[in-house]
């Protein structure tokens, strides 16, 4: 393949850039009171279609506060819920030392399906964040992944055709979403794996 034919490279960024662990979160609230991280784990599994339209900002930040706090019997107040909540990122420093090269030839673009706490609380303060041309996000354009209006809201701010993108994303039901709409993409595992995948496409040399 041709470098050229891509004007834009798409990261996702949770588990790519990102990793996350809710399981921090889960073992403070326990500390807090044994059995309560538990329970927001029960509730937080079955009732996920709660916390996408969170991600999709049908429902606004103090809504999903309160609801946790009710989950967890208000053992714990809204501000320290939020940081416990939010606290649960790292930083895939291999991935991210990519950026700054692809930078140079490419636009780049971070397409998320997250929540105004997570973004607020902890990784809109990171510093690679600079890189990217734009940032979508699931609750600021009222879609989340795999829905094809999160994908176009990447295209209306790239203003490149479809086939010009290619995307980085750790589900592959994201991946496939990105492809029907005619991007090329490929799911991450690894930093060794993406290396190769940029090389196969000529993106990195």
């Amino acid at each position: 393949m041709n470098h050229l034919q891509y004007s834009a490279i798409v990261f996702d960024l949770g588990n790519v850039l990102i990793p996350f662990d809710y399981t921090l979160a889960i073992n403070k609230l326990n500390q807090a009171e044994p059995g309560i991280g538990d329970r927001f784990l029960e509730y937080y599994t079955a009732n996920y279609s709660f916390h996408r339209d969170f991600e999709r900002g049908k429902i606004s930040e103090n809504h999903f506060v309160s609801k946790m706090l009710e989950v967890i019997n208000n053992k714990i107040d809204a501000e320290t819920f939020k940081e416990y909540y939010a606290d649960i990122f790292s930083l895939n420093e291999d991935v991210i030392s990519l950026l700054p090269n692809l930078k140079k030839n490419y636009k780049l673009y971070l397409l998320s399906n997250t929540d105004s706490i997570h973004k607020k609380r902890k990784w809109e303060k990171y510093d690679f964040l600079k890189y990217f041309d734009k940032i979508i996000l699931s609750f600021e354009v009222g879609s989340v992944k795999p829905e094809t209006k999160i994908y176009q809201a990447v295209e209306r701010a790239s203003g490149f055709p479809s086939e010009t993108h290619f995307y980085i994303d750790d589900i592959q039901e994201y991946v496939d979403a990105a492809k029907k709409i005619g991007w090329d993409a490929v799911c991450f595992e690894n930093h060794q794996k993406l290396i190769a995948d940029l090389k196969e496409r000529n993106i990195l040399k």
